[in-house]
């Protein structure tokens, strides 16, 4: 009975090793876009105020681009 009960406890000791260690993450942790956008600004933003440009993610229903600037970010149909 003793030779049993350790037995139980190195197996789930060890099951429990691999699950505390393991790097396996869920599959849907990246199956949704990141920056789709919704509502999109009109007016011009000054190229000297533009930090960055950033592509909508190909799987939004709607196209164009993040733009960041020191003020927050806006979401433009095309750059011009």
């Amino acid at each position: 009975m003793e030779m049993k009960m350790s037995c139980v406890c190195l197996v789930l000791g060890l099951v429990l090793l691999m699950t505390v260690s393991s790097d396996a993450q869920p599959h849907s942790v990246d199956d949704h876009p990141h920056n789709c956008c919704f509502n999109f600004v009109t007016f011009e933003i000054p190229d000297k105020e533009i930090l960055k440009v950033e592509k909508i993610d190909s799987r939004c229903s709607n196209k164009g681009f993040v733009i960041t600037t020191p003020r927050g970010k806006y979401c433009k149909k095309n750059l011009q």
